[in-house]
């Protein structure tokens, strides 16, 4: 993890996702999932790119269960996009930056 993506805590996700003023790419993963650390580099290529116009954050699904059955994760890794507090789209499973970002529309 860098300072580009911020791991968030169940406590912390109002604040940093549901409340940001700009929009936010949550990843959801797990420590065990493979595809998961697969794109962690790709959502960091993503961060860098965005330079600050997105915020990016992780959320680990094993200790913050709640979010993600919140938010219908069924399948790891999933990213989303959050804007003002709701969900606008999501892609789901092992993808690089550019498809990530287009699925997204991230337009980085």
């Amino acid at each position: 993890m860098t300072d580009n993506v911020i791991e968030v805590n169940a406590d912390r996700f109002q604040n940093e996702v549901l409340d940001a003023t700009v929009p936010v790419v949550v990843d959801f993963w797990a420590p065990w999932c493979g595809p998961c650390r697969a794109i962690a580099p790709e959502v960091e290529k993503l961060a860098v790119r965005a330079d600050g116009a997105l915020k990016f954050v992780k959320v680990n699904i094993d200790e913050n269960r709640d979010v993600a059955m919140k938010y219908g994760v069924m399948s790891i890794p999933t990213v989303a996009k959050f804007e003002r507090g709701s969900v606008v789209a999501q892609a789901v499973g092992a993808k690089g930056a550019d498809a990530i970002s287009k699925e997204l529309a991230l337009g980085v």
